[in-house]
């Protein structure tokens, strides 16, 4: 049995709670939250023990769950690891970059579980998807929501693209090249809506748009790779598969087509979606990798990358803004 310390017990925070208390092979020992009237609900609503200090919890954990606002990620993860326990923390791993690398130093010398939350790869679609994106070489992601004045201390960037950054540099297996970036803060004092383009070292392109000011939501990925198109869906929880393959008798696809290279057939097809709960997959993964001795899904380093990226989209389009003429 696994017990487990939540830290931050606010609107996420509640989600993992109620998932935590679906997993079998995990005691919840008890949370810490500041704030008096949240902690007040916590503990009436979940009969769950509250710490009014957090050296005691993490004491009383083998693992502590981070479901902090970003900019205390780190000074939670820092006292679990310098304590030895295993660690979940929400994305993004930290607020800046040299609280990261610390971070990822501590991990290494605790020799424990990390494991950074980014859902995404946990959603259904997605995981649907996997098996046929082998090497996109374009990608476009539009992840659009409406405002929320919830997860505003951090940019767009660091906020909602950070999901799509750990899926982009999950499925291409290549360094960035070169990345063109622009964004406007419009309701807060950090960009709320951007555009970016990676290149990476393998020709692959990836286009994003990210924006928390949105009158609708989508979350969509567009993969394409050589002779196939991949759609994911990761709002509806949908994914569809387009590949173009040699004609042949035994090919029962749509239609024909004529191509330079002669008669081609169009495969269209919607793989089985294995309905799911993202966040307790995620949770389940992680405490699977701590029975199991396994690594976990989303490491320390998967979440590192996800912010280098992030971090570099940010300076250039602050060098950009810097550039622009005063109105």
């Amino acid at each position: 049995m696994v017990k487990i310390g939540v830290v931050g017990t606010g609107h996420l925070g509640k989600f993992h709670l109620n998932n935590w208390q679906q997993i079998t092979q995990v005691q919840l020992v008890g949370f810490f939250d500041p704030n008096d009237d949240t902690a007040a609900e916590v503990e009436k609503l979940y009969n769950l023990k509250r710490y009014h200090d957090l050296d005691a919890l993490i004491d009383a954990a083998d693992a502590i769950d981070v479901v902090t606002p970003t900019n205390y990620h780190f000074e939670v993860c820092v006292k679990a690891l310098r304590k030895s326990k295993h660690v979940f923390v929400e994305k993004p791993l930290a607020a800046t970059l040299a609280e990261a690398t610390e971070i990822l130093k501590l991990v290494k010398e605790a020799n424990v579980k990390f494991q950074v939350g980014h859902v995404e790869r946990f959603n259904p679609a997605f995981l649907a998807a996997q098996a046929y994106a082998q090497n996109p070489m374009f990608i476009e992601v539009h992840r659009l929501a409406q405002f929320n004045p919830r997860g505003t201390e951090v940019s767009v960037i660091l906020d909602l693209m950070i999901h799509d950054l750990d899926i982009v540099l999950s499925l291409v297996k290549s360094p960035v090249k070169n990345i063109h970036a622009s964004g406007v803060a419009v309701m807060t004092d950090t960009p709320d809506i951007a555009n970016v383009r990676i290149e990476f070292n393998n020709g692959c392109v990836a286009n994003l748009t990210s924006s928390r000011i949105s009158m609708k939501k989508m979350r969509k990925i567009r993969l394409f790779q050589r002779d196939a198109y991949i759609g994911i869906d990761f709002l509806a929880r949908k994914t569809e598969i387009i590949k173009i393959k040699e004609a042949t008798d035994g090919n029962a696809f749509s239609f024909d087509l004529e191509t330079p290279k002669g008669k081609k057939v169009i495969a269209i097809a919607n793989p089985e979606i294995k309905d799911n709960n993202a966040i307790k997959s995620e949770l389940e993964a992680f405490v699977n990798a701590i029975v199991n001795n396994t690594g976990t899904a989303v490491n320390e380093v998967d979440g590192f990358l996800a912010m280098e990226v992030a971090h570099q989209i940010l300076e250039k389009i602050s060098y950009t803004a810097a550039l622009s003429p005063a109105i």
